[in-house]
């Protein structure tokens, strides 16, 4: 049974530009050090960036939530699976939340062209 859906759409330059001003200290706000490592050694990093803040969007969307209603980005990752498929991995809150409400299994998808990347999740109980 579905639980929540969410979707989010990110503008690449908008990031890139943050990520510039920022650097690590936003990068080690939002994201894991796997997340950074995978994303670092992309073409255009900012591009997978981009999909996974989408992702950790989505993610909170599905919930009902938003940014700063108690889960923080960095709890909220997106790996590759072996085949190279998008996964979730939780952590702190965002586990914690799933697991109060039944939510066994969470599905994302992302995707990207030249100037947006886009996610959507869905959480199953």
């Amino acid at each position: 049974m579905i639980h929540g859906t969410g979707i989010d759409l990110v503008d690449i330059d908008r990031l890139k530009t943050i990520i510039e001003k920022w650097d690590r200290r936003f990068l080690e706000k939002v994201y894991s050090p796997q997340e950074i490592s995978y994303c670092m050694k992309r073409a255009v990093p900012a591009v997978h960036f981009a999909a996974r803040f989408a992702a950790k969007e989505s993610f909170l969307k599905s919930l009902g939530l938003g940014l700063g209603m108690g889960i923080r980005l960095k709890d909220i990752e997106v790996q590759n699976d072996s085949q190279g498929r998008p996964v979730m991995n939780l952590y702190g809150a965002a586990r914690a939340i799933l697991s109060e409400r039944g939510v066994t299994t969470t599905h994302v998808s992302l995707s990207h062209g030249r100037m947006q990347a886009c996610a959507i999740v869905i959480l199953e109980k």
